[in-house]
C-alpha cells in the first residue's frame, strides 16, 4: 500500500502546489473547508464545448457535484471536495460507497463529507438538486440528452466531449479543470501522471509494442462469441499509454464502429492472430475454459498463456478502466501483471 499511496501523492502534488500558488495568501482552513474549492487561474464566465452543446459557467464554482463513474476524481485531485458524488457501485470492497483512491483523498482533504448519490436505478436528480451545486461534472458518463437537460436545470452541467463512456482520463481532467477555472493545474496533473506511467513502463522493456486486446467479461458457459473493447474504450487506450501496441485486427474493427465494444463469432477468431496479450476479467476457471476451447485455444495469446485475468471487483480490476486517481494507485501492480504476460510471449518466440 505504501508504494501506491506514494504514487498517488506524487501524481497530485504538482497540481496541488500550483493551486496553492494561485491562492496567493490563500483562504483560512475554515474557509477552504466551507467552500470545498480552490482558486481559479481563469476569468469567468467560461464556455465549455462538449458533445451535447456548450455550457456557460458564469462564475467560479464553489459547490461542485458529480454524477456517474469517477467524475469526482478530478476535483479531488485539484483539492476540491465535492458536495455530492456517485456512490461506488462496483469494486467497493468495504461497502463504504467509495473506491479506495477516492476515499483516501476525501479523508486527506477533510471538511464536510460529500453526499453519496445512489445511482442503482439511474441518476438521483432530486438528491443532486438537494446539494445545491454550482456546477455538475459528468465528463465520463452515459448521459442522454434528457439527462443533460434535467441536470442543466439544476446547475451548469459538463458532459462528455465526444461520445458516451469514451472520455479518456486526460480529457476528463482537461474538461473538468477548464470548467473549474483551473486548466493550468489540470495540465500539471496530466503531465505528472504521464511521467509516472512512462517511468513505470520503462522498468519492463518487454512491454514495448506488445499488441494487446482487452476482452469484455467472458461467459464461460457460452464461448461461441468473443466480445472486446475497441480502441475507443479507455481500457484499450491504457495499453498505448504504457507503450504497448494496438493489434491491427482491433484497429480495423474499431474503425468500423463508433461503439466502445464489439462482439464477433468465435468462428472468426483467426482474425485475432496478431493479438499477443489478452487482458480480461476472470479467474483460473476462465483461463482453463479458454485453453480447453477447441477454437479460442488457437489464439496465440491463449496458446502461450499470455493472459492477464483480473478480478473485476479488485482494486486493479476496477482501475484497469483508468481514471485520474486510480491510475497512480494501481499502476505498479497492473504493469507488473502485463509484463509477466509479455514474458510469456517472448518465451514462446
Amino acid at each position: 500500500m505504501f508504494s501506491r499511496r506514494r504514487l498517488l501523492t506524487g501524481a497530485v502534488a504538482t497540481a496541488a502546489a500550483l493551486v496553492l500558488a494561485a491562492c496567493g495568501g490563500g483562504s483560512s482552513d475554515s474557509e477552504a473547508e466551507s467552500t470545498g474549492s480552490a482558486a481559479s487561474d481563469a476569468a469567468f464566465p467560461i464556455t465549455v464545448k462538449h458533445a451535447l452543446g456548450e455550457t456557460v459557467i458564469e462564475k467560479k464554482p464553489e459547490r461542485v457535484a458529480t454524477v456517474q463513474w469517477a467524475n469526482h476524481e478530478v476535483p479531488l485531485a485539484l483539492g476540491i471536495v465535492p458536495v455530492g458524488l456517485a456512490k461506488a457501485n462496483f469494486g467497493d470492497a468495504d461497502g463504504d460507497g467509495y473506491l479506495p483512491w477516492a476515499k483516501e483523498k476525501v479523508d486527506e482533504l477533510g471538511g464536510e463529507a460529500p453526499v453519496l448519490f445512489d445511482e442503482t436505478d439511474g441518476i438521483d436528480f432530486e438528491a443532486v438538486a438537494d446539494t445545491q451545486p454550482d456546477i455538475i461534472l459528468a465528463t465520463y458518463s452515459g448521459l442522454t440528452e434528457e439527462d443533460y437537460k434535467t441536470l442543466s436545470d439544476i446547475a451548469p452541467t459538463i458532459p462528455y466531449p465526444n461520445g458516451p463512456w469514451e472520455t479518456s482520463w486526460r480529457d476528463m481532467i482537461k474538461l473538468s479543470s477548464q470548467a473549474l477555472g483551473q486548466s493550468s493545474a489540470g495540465d500539471e496533473l496530466i503531465a505528472s501522471i504521464e511521467k509516472q506511467m512512462t517511468d513505470e513502463a520503462a522498468k519492463y522493456p518487454q512491454l514495448k509494442g506488445k499488441k494487446t486486446m482487452f476482452l469484455t467479461h467472458v461467459d464461460t458457459s457460452d464461448l461461441s462469441k468473443v466480445s472486446f473493447y475497441t480502441d475507443k474504450d479507455t481500457r484499450a487506450q491504457f495499453f498505448s499509454d504504457l507503450g504497448m501496441g494496438t493489434p491491427d485486427s482491433i484497429a480495423k474493427a474499431s474503425a468500423a464502429t463508433e461503439e466502445f465494444s464489439q462482439e464477433v463469432s468465435a468462428e472468426t477468431v483467426d482474425t485475432f492472430d496478431d493479438v499477443e496479450i489478452i487482458v480480461t476479467y476472470g479467474d483460473d476457471k476462465l483461463l482453463k475454459s479458454l485453453k480447453d476451447d477447441p477454437i479460442l485455444s488457437k489464439m496465440p495469446a491463449v496458446a502461450n498463456g499470455a493472459i492477464v485475468a483480473l478480478d473485476g471487483t479488485s482494486e486493479v480490476g476496477t482501475a484497469a478502466n483508468p481514471t485520474p486517481l486510480a491510475i497512480s494507485y494501481v499502476l505498479g501492480d497492473y504493469v507488473k501483471m502485463l509484463a509477466d504476460a509479455a514474458d510469456k510471449v517472448d518465451a514462446a518466440q
